[in-house]
């Protein structure tokens, strides 16, 4: 398994991870009992939460243990695929939501 930097094929790949997470989470929300305007709103904010989270945007500590992610995907060779910096999926938020809610 090799780290290899392809910014290309990684941005794509979390614009589809957000798309997948905003959809997994919409269906939560909707099983929960909300609709409409609460739903996509609770969406965004638990997508933005996530996102957040994964991008080392939100000072994870625990016990004196900082936690900082750093995300990669594996493509069909099992090599890492990076951009060579931390994620950025909080900025595909905004245009996935108005794609999935219209």
């Amino acid at each position: 398994m090799e780290l290899k930097l392809d910014p290309e094929s990684f941005e794509k790949q979390q614009e589809i991870l957000v798309e997948e997470l905003i959809n997994n989470i919409a269906v939560k929300v909707q099983e929960a009992g909300l609709t409409g305007l609460e739903m996509e709103n609770l969406t965004a904010n638990i997508a933005f939460t996530v996102a957040s989270t994964i991008d080392d945007m939100t000072g994870i500590e625990s016990d004196g243990v900082h936690v900082h992610p750093y995300l990669t995907f594996r493509n069909e060779d099992d090599d890492l695929i990076h951009d060579g910096e931390n994620s950025y999926t909080y900025e595909f938020v905004t245009p996935v939501l108005k794609r999935v809610f219209g």
